[in-house]
């Protein structure tokens, strides 16, 4: 049998965490620095930002959704 939602939210969330904390730390990166505006029309920068919006989701197959989103590339 797997595990209960708790048991993955228990083995997953420090993980979980320090990814979010990286994604953060990049778009900020990008955001500071020199020619922060033309990235802003980047393709790659939209995906990114539709990326995030499937994750705020709560329907099941996020990580699906992404990878059609990335597969459209």
């Amino acid at each position: 049998m797997g595990m209960t939602a708790a048991q993955v939210l228990d083995a997953y969330f420090l993980e979980t965490r320090a990814k979010l904390l990286e994604i953060a730390a990049n778009l900020d990166r990008a955001d500071r620095a020199e020619g922060a505006a033309v990235v802003k029309a980047d393709p790659r920068n939209k995906f990114v930002r539709e990326a995030l919006g499937i994750l705020l989701s709560e329907e099941v197959g996020r990580a699906e959704r992404i990878q059609v989103l990335y597969s459209k590339q």
